[in-house]
């Protein structure tokens, strides 16, 4: 399963001497200039080590230069908002998400049935929706999949390591891992590798509808 695309980025401009005001709900209660480029980067910072990433990383990812987003870090720019726009792009985040407190919101993140933001794709042979948090940059990957009589969605491997599970909740399916396949029904469920090419058939006469969640390593 390929992870949601990102939408690239505009080109960087040049950063004037001052972030933005922030609203206090977002920011925290000090919300002066200071209070907010502090903690911005802070949350760049953070944000970027939690996931892993190289400021090489952030910067493919958000079209923001190594040597900016260096300096945001270190507290010593100032970034425009179209910069922390695009910083917050790269990162899966709203600008609001990218700047708020940890703790200033709800810890319960809500994913609503007819929320077209979190349709991965859709045709006539293939619907995938994504039931995992799209701000997030996850090692586990949650996906509804509904698959049209004949239809079928084929991967390429992933990271070594990569597992998926699949659990069907209404139709026929044919599971394919590799050289393996295996025929699945209603109820039931199997774990294979994804680190193969892989593919979900359905090869009953109605929608199929089934849950997969990838674990990468």
């Amino acid at each position: 399963m390929p992870k949601p695309r990102r939408v690239p980025a505009p080109a960087e401009s040049t950063p004037p001497p001052a972030v933005p005001h922030a609203p206090t709900d977002v920011a925290g209660p000090d919300s002066s200039p200071e209070a907010v480029s502090s903690h911005l980067c802070r949350r760049v910072r953070d944000l970027r080590k939690v996931r892993g990433w190289s400021l090489e990383q952030l910067a493919t990812a958000s079209g923001v230069s190594r040597s900016m987003l260096s300096q945001i870090e270190r507290n010593e720019a100032n970034p425009t908002l179209a910069v922390t726009f695009r910083i917050a792009q790269g990162f899966g985040m709203t600008l609001g998400e990218l700047l708020e407190s940890p703790g200033a919101q709800s810890s319960i993140q809500t994913i609503r049935g007819n929320d077209h933001a979190h349709l991965f794709r859709s045709d006539p042979d293939c619907q995938i929706r994504t039931l995992s948090p799209l701000n997030l940059e996850k090692d586990v990957e949650f996906y509804e999949v509904r698959l049209g009589p004949g239809g079928a969605l084929r991967s390429s491997p992933h990271f070594a390591g990569t597992r998926e599970y699949l659990a069907v909740q209404r139709g026929r399916l044919r599971l394919e891992s590799g050289d393996d396949s295996e025929e699945l029904n209603a109820g039931d469920s199997a774990s294979y590798r994804a680190d193969v090419a892989h593919a979900i058939v359905n090869t009953g006469r109605t929608e199929a509808l089934a849950y997969l969640v990838d674990i990468y390593p």
